[in-house]
């Protein structure tokens, strides 16, 4: 008879055992990448047909001609309004891909959780970050590349102070709703008023706290990316601040979309089958239509050459 040892005798089902007949409690798949992505929330959406929005505006050449005053009988003098011939149009831009999943996988192992929904939204998921970067960095329609020359300042000194959002805020004074900015730059913006003595205060915002600045809060976002520049010789972490004015009515910022195109994965979002082909892989392609218009030059501005990397000693 084999003699065992005290470690190795028991008197119940060891734990190891018992776990093959139990059923363990699985969460969905988690993505690091998710973020809470707060432009594509705070900005207005707009319902765009045949997927094209046109922004008419007035020419400021031709003088609109009035008189005031109740004096006399002064001849009223006549007038109109022209347009601009060629108004910029905003066509909606695509994000796409095509999710494959085998036919085996979804058929058999769809239990407790649907695998082709997990594929698809997660892949959602990921294309819903990719919308915002674009609506931010996009060479032709992205908010760092539509602010007018004359909208765009600079930090005095590099990190990113109160005198320089309160510049900032002289160029979209009309209703500013919001500054749209990296993590590290308010962060960098919070040092620079401690140091000065004014913390900011914050504001409560859909359930999450906000820093703001003269009762405008700071959005932090990380599609504003941030870039090493040289300066005297040495390495610089910088990046940018956006100020903007939102909403159609405001002649504001605002974000465009089809409405006719849903899924229960989003908004202008569709998913369309493409088939199966001859190895049993079916494919899904994704397309999530979308563009930011600037309805008018003063509801963007931006600051420049932000430092985020300065620390004072105390």
């Amino acid at each position: 008879m084999k003699n065992l040892s005290d470690s190795d005798y028991t008197q119940s089902l060891g734990v190891k055992a018992a776990r093959k007949l139990a059923t363990t409690t699985k969460s969905a798949p988690m993505m690091e990448s998710i973020t809470p992505r707060w432009l594509c929330m705070l900005t207005p959406w707009v319902n765009v047909v045949s997927g094209t929005y046109r922004v008419n505006k007035r020419k400021m050449s031709r003088k609109i001609e009035m008189i005031s005053g109740h004096v006399g009988e002064p001849a009223i003098p006549e007038t109109f309004v022209d347009y601009q011939e060629e108004p910029r149009e905003y066509p909606l831009s695509a994000v796409q891909s095509i999710v494959k999943i085998h036919t085996r996988v979804s058929e058999l192992y769809s239990s407790p959780m649907d695998q082709l929904k997990e594929q698809l939204r997660l892949t959602t998921l990921e294309m819903k970050e990719r919308k915002e970067w674009e609506m931010v960095n996009n060479p032709q329609f992205g908010l760092l590349n539509s602010v007018a020359p004359s909208q765009r300042i600079r930090t005095r000194k590099g990190p990113p102070t109160p005198d320089d959002l309160d510049e900032l805020l002289t160029k979209v004074w009309k209703r500013p709703a919001f500054f749209l900015a990296h993590p590290m730059a308010i962060a960098a913006f919070g040092r620079e008023c401690t140091r000065r003595g004014v913390p900011p205060p914050t504001t409560m915002i859909h359930g999450s706290p906000f820093m703001t600045w003269r009762g405008v809060p700071l959005i932090p976002s990380d599609k504003l990316e941030i870039s090493d520049r040289s300066n005297g010789g040495h390495s610089v972490a910088s990046t940018d601040i956006l100020l903007l004015r939102v909403g159609e009515k405001e002649q504001g910022v605002i974000a465009l979309r089809d409405d006719a195109l849903n899924s229960e994965y989003g908004h202008s979002l569709s998913i369309r089958f493409m088939g199966i082909n001859d190895k049993a892989l079916a494919s899904y392609l994704l397309s999530m239509y979308f563009s930011v218009a600037v309805l008018s030059d003063d509801a963007l501005a931006c600051l420049e050459n932000v430092d985020t990397g300065y620390y004072h000693e105390y």
